[in-house]
Parts: C-alpha cells; structure tokens; sequence
C-alpha cells in the first residue's frame, strides 16, 4: 500500500511539474507571438500616445545625464532608449521582428535579441531600465537576479509599470480600440516589485507616481498631471509607478578606508574653536579638520589661527576665511580645498556633538546610504536647545520636504550632512540646474543629491544646548527665506 501511495505522488509530481512547464511556455509564446505580429506598428503605435511615453522618459532624464551607459531590457522598437540621456546605450528584447525594427530605426544604437533572463552582455552599466515590461515576465525574480551580472556598485536599477487600480480602465480602453489589446499582465504593487527586488539583492530608495490624466486634452491635462497629481490622495491615483533601486552593499571593514574632511563654518563663535578639536575622535584613513571663518564681530579668527598652530602635531588642520557671506559660502569654501574622500560638515556652535561623526562615516562607508543629513527631531533635546516656534518650523519644512523629495526626510536644516566628495564634484558641476539659490548651504546639497539620485537617509542625533555665544539664525526673517526655498524647489523638483 505504501508503495503504491509512493508511485502516485511521484505520478501527481510529474504530471504538475510538466503542466507547469506547458503553461510558462504557452504564456511566453502568447506574448512572443503578440510582439512578434505588431512590430512593424509598434512604433506607429507608441508616437500615437507619445505624450503618455514622453512623460517616462522625462522623468527618468531628469536623474540622467550624458555620461551614463545605459541598458533597457524588453527595448522594443528602441523608443525610450532612443530619447534617453546617455553615451552609451544598449537594448535587449526576446522579439527578432522588434529588434529589426529597432535597428533600422536606430542604427548608432546597440540592440540585441536576447531573454532577459539569461542576458549574456560581457558589460557593466551605470543605468538598467525596464519600462513598462515586467508584467510580460513569467518570472520577475529570475529578471531581477540576471541583472545583478551587470551592476557596477552604484549601478541604478530604473522600473516603471502602471498602477493597477487602473486595470478596469485600461480594459475598457481595449474594448473600444483606443489601446491595443495585449494578454494578461502580472499584477504588481508597488510593494510587489520592492519585495522581489529585495530577493534579488536589490534595494528600493525611492519610489514615485505620476499621470493621472495619459492622453493630451489640451490645458485639462497639464493642470492635472502637473499639479494635482502630485498632491496627497490625489497621488495614489496615478497611472505610472516608478520603482528606483541599487544592488546591496556588501561593505563591512570600513573603519580605515576613506579619509574625511571635516567642515567647520564658524562666525561668532571664538568660545567653541578649541572644544571643536578636543572633542573631536580620530575616525577613517585620515582625518582632516578645515575652518572657515566668515566675518566675525569676536575674535574667532585669531582663536582658529592660534588653534591651528597649538594642535598641528595631533591634528591635520586647514584654516581660510571666506570672502562671500552666509554659511553656504562657508561650506562651498570649506569643500573646495578638502582632500577626503569623505565630505562632513560640523557646526561650529557644536549643539550636534563631534563625538557622534564616526556614526556618519560608518554608514556612508559601508554603502548604507550615499547621503547623510543629521536629524535632531527624534532623541529629547536639551531644554533650551531650540526654540518652541523653531521646532514647529523644522517640523512643518519636515513634511514639507518628504513630500518634494518623495520619501521622509525629518529635519532638513540640520547643519551636519556627510557625503562622497566624488559625488560633491558632480553636484558641483550640475549646480546650474537649481541655481545659487540657498545661503545656508544645507538645501543645494539635499537637492543636489535627489537630482543626482543619491539614496538619502536620516542619522538621528541628540541635540544639544549651546555652550558659547548666540544662534546666527533669525526665526522670522529666515522662517520666510527657506519658505521661499520650498515653493522654488517645488518648481525645480515636483512641477518640472
């Protein structure tokens, strides 16, 4: 009896296993059979709804720019690659008739016919693009594991598809011949593709949604998919999802393997100087300490060039004074004569301890993240550390930022932010797009990594009182200058 019970589950195994196999290969031949017959249209058929694609693609220019090499798997007749920003671009698609389309409409580019399962491109690129494809896949994760070949260590992984709540409309699009009927796509949440891409040793930084309106009825569709799709609620109902990514950092003996400069922008603060440096720990390579002064009614510069000639035998010290005013000068000042691999600044009224700076470096060290901005809303603070109308403003510009930057930033005017210097000198180099808007510093540098599709985190850090002197920042006068940041930035970032 035993046996027999044996015999038929080995059957049953057998038999479900050979079903399962039938079914993936007649879903891959329904789809190959569906790309294969509308090539010759296909991309007749994407220029009839170009104000739909030209959306994704401007999105995903918006974090390009024309030294990346990209590759987009499941190209079709090259469309999207085509009007991506880039110097070198690839295409892959499993369609033959798509790929000749794509190369006769798009010589200087280069496409394979290939599965993306099974990608045998001998290449690393700096961007991997799939528009709109992942629901033709039979199996998601198998895609997402292929691409890991691929990645360089800050490759970006670029996913759009559309939201699903959509589907009844879509059909019903089908049914009246406004959209081409395709077969049954995968249904994936934004949480879906975050998962999976967790299993293939990928993780999910940002994600973001847009359209609520496809087509092009002319005034209607710019003031909904410019303005109100981007508002709460409204914002869920969107048609495209956009899921950015990056391969896991496997970084772990970081202590010693990049050397830091430390920023420190003093005005007014001669009672601080020396503490700056005694409490200061020895953390990386190398450590290495640069005060800017900037037009100070104290002697603070007299202390830091006292400072600097006291501690030379325990501390590599830089000292300048600034010729511009505000702290972002300050800042800019400092960064452009550091040599660290790392970028940290330090206020000098030291109300965020130097003793906590060791945790910045670890985390950016070890590829938990690419920039760090302090936050001093989640431990209690001292009693007199900040100002009751100044914690409801960093609170209010908190939400505020969240919103602008798509994923939750709790305290944007803390003064400590640590990055790559590397990624500085690229964030310099494109800081015409938002201008010399910002005086503090803190904001060109937090925008400037979203444009540069950094992966941005909070370090929670105590908050301290001052010790020496009085706060350079006024409530008022300022409360309304970083109102004005927003509502540029807001222009600059979510109504581009």
């Amino acid at each position: 009896m035993k046996r027999v019970n044996i015999f038929e589950k080995n059957v049953y195994f057998c038999v479900s296993k050979f079903i399962l196999i039938f079914m993936r290969f007649k879903r891959k031949k329904e789809f190959f059979d569906f790309f294969e017959k509308w090539a010759t249209t296909y991309s007749e058929y994407k220029n009839r709804y170009s104000y739909y694609w030209r959306d994704i693609t401007k999105y995903c220019n918006y974090f390009l720019n024309n030294e990346c090499s990209i590759l987009e798997i499941g190209c079709g007749t090259g469309e999207t690659l085509a009007n991506l920003n880039g110097t070198r671009k690839v295409g892959i698609d499993f369609s033959p008739a798509m790929i000749f389309e794509a190369q006769k409409l798009y010589p200087e580019i280069e496409f394979h016919t290939m599965e993306a399962e099974n990608i045998s491109l001998e290449e690393k690129f700096d961007v991997i693009i799939l528009s709109n494809v992942i629901g033709f896949f039979e199996n998601v994760l198998d895609v997402f594991r292929s691409l890991k070949n691929l990645c360089k260590e800050n490759t970006r992984i670029f996913i759009t598809y559309y939201n699903f709540i959509w589907e009844p409309i879509l059909k019903l699009g089908e049914f009246f011949g406004i959209k081409k009927k395709s077969p049954r796509q995968n249904w994936l949440t934004i949480n879906d593709i975050k998962n999976l891409l967790y299993h293939a040793d990928f993780e999910t930084y940002r994600y973001a949604k847009r359209m609520l309106i496809p087509v092009n009825i002319p005034v209607i569709s710019w003031i909904f998919n410019k303005f109100i799709a981007k508002l709460p609620l409204f914002n869920s109902l969107c048609l495209n999802q956009f899921v950015f990514a990056r391969p896991f950092s496997k970084e772990t003996n970081v202590e010693k393997k990049y050397s830091v400069s430390v920023i420190i922008p003093a005005r007014n603060e001669s009672g601080n100087i020396e503490n700056a440096l005694i409490r200061m720990p020895q953390f990386g390579k190398h450590l290495e300490i640069i005060f800017i002064e900037g037009n100070s009614t104290d002697d603070t510069w007299q202390q830091i060039q006292e400072i600097q000639k006291n501690y030379s035998d325990r501390f590599d010290i830089k000292i300048a004074q600034q010729e511009g005013k505000g702290k972002g000068d300050a800042v800019r000042k400092g960064f452009s004569i550091a040599t660290g691999d790392i970028l940290m600044i330090l206020d000098a009224d030291l109300t965020v301890p130097p003793e906590d700076l060791p945790r910045f470096y670890e985390a950016l060290a070890s590829g938990k993240a690419e920039f760090i901005n302090g936050s001093r809303l989640v431990y209690p603070m001292e009693k007199n550390a900040m100002r009751p109308l100044n914690v409801l403003g960093n609170k209010f510009f908190s939400i505020a930022f969240s919103w602008l930057l798509e994923q939750p930033i709790k305290d944007t005017l803390c003064g400590t932010k640590v990055m790559f210097r590397k990624d500085y000198l690229r964030l310099a180099a494109n800081r015409d797009f938002f201008g010399d808007f910002d005086p503090f510093g803190d904001f060109d540098l937090v925008f400037g990594a979203y444009k540069l599709n950094l992966k941005i985190i909070d370090m929670p850090i105590p908050y301290q009182e001052r010790t020496y002197g009085e706060t350079n920042i006024s409530r008022f006068k300022h409360g309304f200058l970083l109102l004005r940041m927003v509502m540029f930035a807001a222009g600059k970032i979510k109504f581009h």
